[in-house]
């Protein structure tokens, strides 16, 4: 059986950095942060490098945003997203178009190098993105 899990990811429009460390101060737990390597590749962020991916892990608690991309700046209200995540590429994509019907989608399911993403507001405005993520193996 598949796990699933749901998870706010929010664009920091820049202070990616500070909040996800401020956050992990308050919470703790493991956080890791991604910048964009060779062909999109996420890699360890140095300081100072945009945030291209951020995971705080914390006691039931996750958190995941990032910097944001300069050609969609955020906006209150249009920041934020649920991320559903998991292995179950069927189910997920099932999903991925059941929330779509009526809503907008941002950028249909495609491969990346860490598994498939595609993100879209729903009927209701609320934004998603939904990761295949790849099964090792």
């Amino acid at each position: 059986m598949s796990k699933q899990h749901l998870a706010p990811y929010i664009n920091f429009a820049g202070r990616a950095r500070e909040a996800f460390e401020f956050y992990h101060g308050v919470f703790g737990g493991k956080l890791d942060l991604f910048a964009a390597g060779e062909q999109g590749r996420p890699k360890p962020a140095e300081p100072g490098v945009r945030i291209m991916h951020a995971r705080l892990d914390a006691d039931g608690v996750v958190i995941m945003g990032s910097d944001g991309h300069p050609s969609y700046p955020a906006t209150v209200g249009d920041h934020i997203a649920l991320t559903l995540s998991g292995t179950n590429a069927a189910d997920l994509s099932r999903k991925f178009d059941a929330l779509a019907d009526g809503g907008k989608v941002k950028m249909k399911l495609t491969e990346q190098p860490w598994g498939t993403a595609g993100w879209l507001a729903d009927r209701f405005g609320i934004n998603w993105n939904v990761d295949i993520e790849k099964v090792a193996g």
